[in-house]
């Protein structure tokens, strides 16, 4: 391995760690000597200072970390306070809607009344902090179960999950024939 491929596979490496590193790890890693790692690591530390770069090679006893200079700290706080966009698409509150209204709930069942797939949804829901795990059933392979989180009753404006629309008979027989309307005419299609 030349030693830019060395140097670029160290940057790689760093950057996606974040954590430092030890040099042993890198050699083994790269099939290289502690002693090339460290020439590379040594080309890779004068080219963030000699370029200017907002990055630095930050050394630990016999380990290395790729990190950000602290004279640019102030941008990366204010990066931070910006407030996260969460856009909760159709899909997104479908499956929001099933887990808040019959929670707790597996995966699985909320597929059976979506009928689809819904790892993305899930996954996308949890990261959002309005769905958590809440346990697992007691049934064969233990299911995972979800439930809403108080991130859900904030997001909301409802102090309790009693606080959700109580849907009556008349209500749900109503929602029971849009849908069978909807799926009729994606059928007609």
């Amino acid at each position: 391995m030349e030693l830019n491929e060395t140097t670029a596979a160290i940057e790689t490496i760093l950057f996606a760690m974040g954590d430092s590193v030890e040099i042993s790890t890198l050699a083994a890693v790269l099939e290289l000597s502690e002693d090339e790692v460290r020439e590379a690591v040594g080309v890779l530390e004068k080219r963030c200072d000699k370029e200017g770069s907002g990055l630095r090679i930050n050394w630990f006893e016999d380990a290395v970390q790729l990190s950000s200079r602290p004279e640019y700290y102030e941008y990366l706080v204010k990066i931070a306070k910006q407030p996260k966009k969460q856009v909760l698409t159709d899909t997104l509150m479908e499956t929001l809607s099933i887990i808040a209204f019959k929670q707790p709930v597996t995966r699985a069942e909320v597929e059976s009344i979506r009928g689809v797939n819904s790892d993305f949804a899930i996954s996308k829901l949890v990261g959002f902090g309005l769905v958590e795990e809440k346990g697992r059933k007691e049934a064969p392979g233990r299911p995972l179960l979800f439930g809403t989180t108080e991130q859900f009753l904030r997001s909301f404006g409802i102090s309790s999950l009693e606080d959700l629309p109580d849907f009556g008979s008349e209500q749900m027989e109503e929602f029971r024939e849009e849908a069978e309307k909807e799926v009729d005419m994606r059928l007609e299609i």
